[in-house]
């Protein structure tokens, strides 16, 4: 009796112990403070996106991060991911993400979760599904659309199934969940946000607190009750600046910065991103010197695989495959200079009793393969399968096709004289062929949509062969259905003859499809695949070199390494070790481009090469602006405050065309020009939409040592900027920026924001704005 007694005892000590541990697992937004079990809590987070990593390496990535100085991973997670098919989700494997946040528990750190539904991160269409755009007029992002909020409330309720009994509260490790993503950026409906806080209570997170994050330029365009509020900015970020307002309208409020831009993405066409070691570092001490808690965005960014990589518009640039983003931690998982900075910086900064781990071993050393040539090839024109017929072309959505490429064929009748093909809205790069012989390309980038057709003497077979890149990820331009959106004409002279009755073939991304065709050897021209294998006595990390191909993607045993495109900036794409095999390997490469020796090469770090092409410059050599007749709206000096300024016109002005002339700058000795954002204000005083934008002259853009050209000035990216040539003793004021908006609009001002960085270079002072409905007068 008397054991009896003491068993029993011990096991109510043994409850009594783990009621009192439950009690004290609490995390809060507190006063000035975030607080754990209690206790003051400053975040030190690191950004991580596990699609972006093999499976095979999460582990090693979150043991990175805590070797930084980190105790906290921020994910999110991707709707288009989890739900491929309307009402089928995969959280298994690659998609396991309650693994992915188990494995962070394992390893002594806190997780954040940001489950969308949007999530930007350069991710296609936003971590929104594409079959959400077989609707014709869907909306997102809004309580307008039933279709939407239904379809949003399941897949929340599904990751609240996934993740929510890893709540801290719960014995887990999750502290944090975030309502939407930057919204500010797209609205200010408090009611659709308090809707997703409430949904996101529901699906299970009803004890974890809750915030949300925006720019401290927007973050006060709406309220959301009960959820904390943070802040996202740059590397170089004036920190005090940064929160000034956010303080004073939230003073009792903990601050964060939710996203602290290590560097940034790669866009095709672009220069590769970096931004330096010292003026990241230099705001991220501001941080910790004032207790402000923060998350590395990215601290390991990896690689969009297969077709995840994103867009942005206006103007539309498709991002690359590789997601390194200039991080501390690279694409294949190695620490930089920027991690070896941060880890020594943190030492500074940790509580009595913590420690940094030392560095992880690294789960795959480097190898090189051997050199790969390519024997065999399947054309696809020899691989037309299964058409459809439709009277006018349909997008990809239509035919229940997510990605990858899609052919439009039709028969168009003899003529002695050339005629022009043009097609209304091409997504987003598209091949034309004439009898199976090329005519030429259509680039959504330059907003190309039509070319000569030469004369026939009989009927001819038209071929128009749409490759896609990523779908828009950011703005209203997210609604972004892939192939032709609209009708395709021919026209000679005054005639124009709209084409009907079209055939059609897909050609989706499935790594099963790409195999299921017919290969011969390497004769004929024209897209196709090309395939190849190769044998490893070991397997490690390597790089293809993709320099000598076009554009495409590339297969290897069955995963899909993303694209490749001939432009640049990325010449390379990462293969991690854990996807090879010891003995036989397969690669298939599809290529819009023709070769007749194919062959790939390995190397051991990342080639980065831009091809300059159009999208670099927007002014042609000996081109000047005349501006002498043209007479300006208004004229002005802003201040020196930061922040949006607002010009307001003494009374509407109809326009398509305006111009920005830069007189002299804050400092007096600077000669440069720069700026973050830039809106016209409308009739109704909103900002006007910039979808149909388009850069017609500026005088001086830098494309070099920065991807700083004067469309940064509305792609809704208030870190990246339109700046002048770095360096050109030259180049004088004024300078000047013309911008075509595409139609006639009725203007009552413009805002104008100056670069956010601690940088004070190129602030504009004096100025003059013009705006007319005709061309404005460049000579060459």
């Amino acid at each position: 009796m008397k054991r009896l007694i003491t068993i029993t005892s011990l096991f109510c000590l043994f409850f009594l112990f783990e009621q009192n541990l439950t009690a004290q697992n609490t995390f809060i937004a507190g006063k000035n403070q975030f607080e754990l079990n209690g206790k003051p809590f400053l975040i030190r987070a690191a950004e991580l996106h596990y699609p972006r990593i093999p499976k095979e390496y999460w582990e090693h990535r979150i043991q990175m991060c805590k070797a930084m100085g980190m105790n906290t991973i921020c994910i999110y997670t991707f709707w288009n991911l989890h739900e491929q098919k309307e009402g089928v989700y995969d959280f298994s494997g690659q998609n396991d993400v309650a693994e992915f946040v188990r494995l962070i528990k394992k390893n002594g750190m806190y997780c954040i979760v940001r489950p969308g539904p949007y999530v930007c991160a350069e991710w296609d269409m936003g971590g929104l599904p594409w079959w959400l755009l077989k609707k014709e007029d869907i909306e997102v992002r809004t309580l307008k659309d039933p279709f939407f909020m239904k379809s949003a409330t399941a897949y929340l309720n599904r990751v609240g199934k996934e993740l929510s009994s890893l709540q801290i509260q719960n014995g887990g490790n999750i502290i944090m969940v975030q309502v939407e993503n930057e919204y500010g950026v797209w609205g200010n409906d408090g009611d659709y946000m308090t809707k997703i806080r409430d949904i996101i209570r529901a699906s299970g997170f009803d004890k974890v607190q809750l915030f949300r994050c925006d720019w401290s330029s927007n973050f006060d365009r709406y309220k959301v009750p009960g959820v904390a509020e943070t802040l996202n900015f740059g590397a170089g970020s004036n920190i005090e600046n940064q929160f000034k307002k956010f303080k004073t309208l939230n003073p009792d409020a903990p601050l964060m910065c939710s996203e602290y831009w290590t560097g940034w993405f790669d866009q095709w066409g672009r220069p590769h991103e970096t931004r330096g070691v010292e003026t990241f570092l230099g705001s991220l001490k501001d941080m910790m010197d004032n207790k402000i808690s923060f998350s590395l965005y990215m601290a390991h960014g990896g690689t969009s695989f297969g077709q995840w990589s994103g867009a942005n518009a206006p103007p539309y640039a498709p991002t690359v495959s590789s997601y390194d983003y200039d991080a501390p931690i690279n694409e294949a998982g190695q620490p930089t200079e920027k991690f070896y900075a941060i880890r020594s910086l943190l030492q500074n900064y940790l509580n009595e009793g913590e420690t940094i781990p030392p560095l992880p071993s690294e789960p795959s050393k480097f190898i090189s393969l051997p050199e790969i040539a390519f024997t065999k090839k399947a054309l696809l024109r020899d691989n037309l399968k299964n058409p459809k017929t439709t009277d006018v072309p349909k997008t990809m959505e239509y035919f229940d096709q997510g990605w990858g490429r899609i052919l439009y064929r039709n028969k168009i009748s003899a003529d002695d004289s050339e005629r022009i093909l043009k097609i209304d809205d091409v997504h987003d790069y598209a091949v034309v062929y004439l009898n199976d012989k090329y005519l030429g390309k259509l680039d959504r980038r330059f907003n190309e949509t039509s070319l000569k057709i030469p004369a026939t003497k009989k009927d001819a077979q038209l071929d128009i062969l749409v490759e896609t890149t990523g779908r828009v990820n950011y703005g209203k331009a997210i609604i972004d259905r892939k192939g032709i959106n609209g009708k395709v004409y021919l026209s000679k002279g005054a005639e124009t003859k709209e084409l009907h009755n079209w055939q059609i073939y897909n050609f989706p991304v499935d790594a099963a499809f790409q195999k299921d065709l017919k290969y011969g050897n390497l004769t004929g021209d024209g897209p196709a695949w090309y395939k190849s294998s190769f044998k490893l006595s070991e397997t490690g990390d390597v790089y293809l070199d993709m320099r000598g191909w076009g554009k495409g993607m590339v297969w290897v045993n069955g995963h899909n390494l993303g694209r490749f495109w001939k432009i640049g900036p990325t010449q390379s794409m990462y293969l991690p070790g854990k996807w090879l095999n010891v003995g036989e390997n397969e690669i298939i490469v599809f290529d819009v481009e023709n070769h007749d020796k194919p062959v790939i090469k390995s190397v051991g770090t990342p080639v980065f090469e831009i091809i300059a092409d159009a999208s670099m410059l927007h002014r042609k050599e000996g081109e000047m602006l005349d501006l002498s007749d043209a007479v300006p709206v208004t004229s002005g000096s802003f201040t020196s405050e930061t922040g949006w300024k607002e010009v307001k016109f003494k009374a509407v002005v109809k326009g398509r065309y305006f111009c920005l002339e830069a007189l002299s700058s804050q400092l007096t000795s600077d000669n440069s020009t720069s700026i973050a954002e830039l809106e016209i204000l409308g009739e109704d005083g909103k900002a006007i939409s910039a979808l149909k934008w388009k850069v017609v002259f500026a005088d001086s853009e830098e494309v070099t040592a920065s991807g700083s050209s004067a469309d940064k000035i509305f792609d809704l990216q208030e870190s990246v900027i339109w700046q002048t040539r770095i360096g050109d003793k030259k180049a004088a004021f004024p300078h000047t920026v013309v911008i075509d908006m595409g139609e006639n609009n009725t203007v009552s001002g413009f805002r104008i924001l100056p670069r956010t960085d601690k940088s004070k270079n190129g602030i504009i002072k004096d100025y003059r704005f013009y705006l007319q409905e005709k061309k404005f007068n460049i000579k060459l």
